[in-house]
């Protein structure tokens, strides 16, 4: 039998009343119904981040940092803010670096009219420098469309599926090679 992907649904965004967790919420119901899929959410309003990068990790900053080596593979619901993703995110993406390597990264994103999809080009930016493995397809939501539902559309659902679809597919794969020949970068 095989070990179950390890992912880590991160919440990018720290704001009071954000829609990251009811986004993350709908998204982690979609994974749920692959059984060869093991999901952490991993919650950024959950670590104490210092505000500026100490000298040595903190705590949270070794907590975040040991959530990331865990994961096989990632899924980054973030909002789009300012046509960018917010700064607590680039903050904990930056607390890790190895972690990240050889590892696929998708994206739940999320804005008002544009899905969110500036957040996401540059995090792919950000990811590649990472020597991450970005996947193709991503799950947009409008949200002045409404935020997804158990009942939203069946494109949504479809969205999520192919996501996870990639993600698996990279992760396992990538999961393999790491284990048979460690990624050096």
């Amino acid at each position: 039998m095989m070990t179950p992907l390890r992912i880590a649904v991160i919440i990018g965004s720290t704001r009071e009343g954000r829609a990251g967790d009811r986004v993350t919420s709908w998204f982690t119901e979609q994974a749920a119904r692959h059984d060869d899929l093991a999901v952490t959410v991993v919650d950024l309003t959950e670590y104490d981040f210092p505000a500026s990068y100490p000298a040595e990790p903190t705590a949270s900053i070794r907590a975040f940092v040991r959530e990331v080596g865990r994961a096989d593979a990632f899924v980054v619901v973030t909002p789009e803010y300012n046509h960018s993703f917010p700064a607590p995110l680039k903050q904990a993406i930056d607390y890790a670096y190895d972690e990240w390597q050889a590892k696929p990264v998708g994206f739940v994103s999320y804005g008002c009219r544009s899905t969110g999809r500036y957040a996401v080009d540059q995090l792919r930016t950000v990811f590649t420098a990472l020597h991450a493995m970005t996947v193709r397809d991503v799950v947009g939501i409008d949200l002045l469309a409404g935020e997804p539902t158990p009942q939203c559309t069946d494109e949504l659902r479809r969205d999520a599926r192919v996501l996870l679809d990639q993600l698996r597919w990279w992760g396992l794969a990538l999961r393999d090679a790491r284990a048979a020949r460690p990624y050096v970068s």
